[in-house]
């Protein structure tokens, strides 16, 4: 006679499933393993209560929570990323002659944790610890583009797409078209869709041992000109993939 504890197994199962590190909803988790919507609800929240799961309060979905990998002893620390991103932000503000901003994801907004500015009077910047709306400018492509066309659909129609200046995308079917331009390229642009006068590119860092992270790069129009930005995307891409290598190999 099976002497285990059922609804342990199932949630071992789950954790198992989601070690791929893909990001799943309650009813893709509920057919893979061929458990209830009803027990793999309170799975799932008995889980994200011990910090085992993580539920993304944009696509509603879950992955493995920072209590696993503390203890597994793999946890990464914002002080690591920061000083692994560090060397490439210099390098990247020097190709780009732009401020380079690296932060990582939390709820809807993105916290910056470090700046890298060039040395020029007329530049963007912002303090160390600002948050910036995680759904705007090349951010928020960068964050959509990872996801499937209609969860993406569904995030944009509930939360709908804020103007910020005459040049925001609005229109969802636009915006979906711009998203397959982004993983397309592996680097999402906003030609002055956040910032009246203001282009930025970013990458996303992304691993299912690290804290979903970004690399972003932001000037004047007048100074990050089109060329410029083509010129510096290949080394936005490099970095984003190094960070996050270099960064999986220290978890």
């Amino acid at each position: 006679m099976d002497k285990g504890v059922p609804s342990l197994r199932k949630a071992l199962r789950v954790l198992v499933l989601l070690s791929d590190g893909v990001e799943r909803g309650l009813s893709e988790i509920s057919r893979q393993l061929g458990i209830s919507k009803s027990t793999l609800h309170e799975i799932l929240y008995t889980l994200e209560a011990e910090g085992f799961v993580r539920r993304n309060p944009l696509s509603k979905r879950y992955s493995l929570g920072p209590a696993l990998f503390e203890l597994l002893g793999k946890g990464v620390s914002e002080s690591e990323m920061r000083k692994t991103a560090y060397p490439f932000m210099v390098k990247l503000k020097e190709i780009s002659g732009e401020t380079v901003f690296f932060g990582v994801v939390r709820g809807e907004k993105v916290i910056v944790l470090e700046v890298v500015e060039p040395d020029k009077d007329l530049r963007v910047t912002a303090p160390v610890g600002a948050r910036v709306p995680l759904l705007a400018g090349a951010l928020g492509k960068a964050y959509l583009a990872r996801l499937q066309e209609e969860e993406v659909r569904r995030i944009l129609t509930e939360k709908g797409i804020k103007k910020y200046t005459s040049r925001t995308i609005t229109e969802i079917d636009q915006y979906l078209e711009e998203l397959k331009k982004v993983r397309k390229e592996g680097v999402a642009l906003d030609d002055e869709e956040y910032l009246d006068g203001v282009r930025a590119i970013a990458a996303l860092i992304d691993s299912p041992l690290l804290p979903l992270s970004a690399i972003w790069i932001v000037g004047f129009s007048s100074t990050f000109t089109h060329d410029r930005i083509e010129q510096t995307i290949p080394y936005l891409k490099e970095a984003s993939t190094r960070i996050a290598k270099t960064l999986t190999n220290t978890a």
